[in-house]
């Protein structure tokens, strides 16, 4: 039996006065790292992960901190602030765009615990949190806590991150789920640890993201104290980061915006040197080559709009504790699909435009942007069950998502 995170006196988050602590100055940061994170593209996706220089450069520019309280010392950003800088960042390099989104959950999670638990397991404000949220494992009641046993896929930044998160399914003495009165569904609980106490395995050999590091992790028996177990559905500390219990999820939009955004720079950037074999026309001024750029820029920025007004939409309503319809609980989560499906698109076609010059690993970027697009959109929140769940509370149906 394994025992998780140190206990003692609760110490102050500690704020590192030298680390950008608002929007503008952490958004600028990141958008000056994006040249650093291009450059470092090939060894990222080399290593599987991200290198611990990279990983110093998001937790200098203050990422990690991003969703910190403002009671701790911290930036508090939006829900709209933080898709911002996974943007910026994505456009940089893809994984590190998604272990940015990842990293920074670390101040969303100290809203769902005891606030001097909180400041015990988070004493720094540039942690970075990784794990996987669903209940993937099983955790057994014991007097003061739980045994945490199971293994979990998709650690993105395990092998950079601070504090791991194991989501579980609470299990009596005899192995039956435990009921939540609130839901009248198995409880889940997600326990927070240490990733020394688990055991990492090397699983992330994938053709997309490579560099994210989402490598599985297992455990047996790991004793996790209650007060560093919590249910989404039960903030500790409220107001509209934590009121709603998608906030994880409302940043992930960065990525493909940002992604998008990189490959059609990219491409435009390309133009003024390019034309086009069979017609000998200077793609500038190729009457297919604008109508696709064209096409794919309205098509992105249409995207773009949907995640920021609905974030913000979303983001008012919960500051001024209004009653959220249907129509503005799904208009989130359609937005965030439309956008992780829009970038494929737009990467997909960008790459054919392109053509032959798109297949060289050591001379384009476009192979590892297309393989990057398909591997994010296997997430959850890019496959079509989202048109399905939304499409169920539209018409009238209750919701089957925790997050919706």
């Amino acid at each position: 039996m394994s025992t998780s995170l140190a206990t003692g006196t609760a110490p102050t988050a500690t704020a590192d006065t030298t680390v950008p602590n608002s929007f503008e100055e952490i958004h600028a940061a990141v958008v000056a790292l994006q040249p650093l994170f291009r450059e470092h593209s090939a060894r990222i996706e080399e290593h599987r992960r991200l290198p611990a220089d990279v990983v110093e450069l998001l937790r200098g520019a203050g990422v990690f901190r991003a969703a910190a309280p403002a009671s701790w010392g911290g930036p508090g950003l939006t829900s709209v602030e933080q898709a911002r800088v996974v943007e910026a960042a994505a456009y940089g390099d893809v994984s590190v765009g998604w272990c940015a989104m990842i990293g920074m959950d670390s101040g969303i999670y100290s809203g769902f615990i005891d606030q001097d638990t909180a400041r015990r397991v988070y004493p720094s404000l540039d942690l970075a949190q990784s794990g996987w949220i669903f209940p993937q494992g099983n955790a057994r009641r014991v007097e003061g806590g739980y045994l945490v046993s199971g293994r979990w896929r998709f650690g993105s930044g395990i092998t950079h991150c601070d504090v791991l998160a194991a989501g579980c399914t609470v299990r009596d003495d005899e192995g039956e789920p435990v009921i939540d009165p609130r839901t009248g569904k198995p409880e889940w609980r997600i326990a927070l640890a240490s990733p020394d106490e688990y055991e990492i395995v090397d699983t992330w050999h994938t053709t997309g993201l490579a560099g994210s590091g989402s490598l599985d992790y297992t455990v047996e028996e790991l004793f996790v104290p209650e007060e560093r177990t919590f249910a989404f559905n039960r903030p500790v500390r409220t107001g509209p980061l934590h009121d709603a219990p998608d906030a994880i999820l409302r940043k992930m939009s960065g990525v493909p915006l940002g992604l998008a955004r990189a490959a059609l720079d990219h491409v435009r950037g390309l133009a003024p040197g390019r034309v086009d074999r069979e017609t000998g026309l200077p793609w500038p001024a190729d009457h297919r080559v604008q109508q696709a750029v064209a096409q794919m820029e309205m098509e992105l920025t249409a995207a773009r709009a949907s995640v920021y007004s609905t974030l913000e939409r979303q983001w008012e309503a919960l500051e001024l504790g209004s009653e959220r319809d249907v129509d503005a609980r799904a208009e989130t989560a359609l937005a965030r699909y439309h956008a992780f499906r829009t970038a494929r698109s737009i990467v997909h076609r960008l790459f054919d435009l392109v053509g032959g010059a798109s297949v060289y690993r050591d001379r384009s970027p476009m192979d590892r942007w297309l393989r990057d697009a398909n591997t994010m959109c296997q997430h959850a929140v890019a496959q079509d069950s989202i048109l399905q769940l939304t499409g169920n509370i539209l018409l009238g149906g209750e919701s089957t998502s925790p997050f919706l």
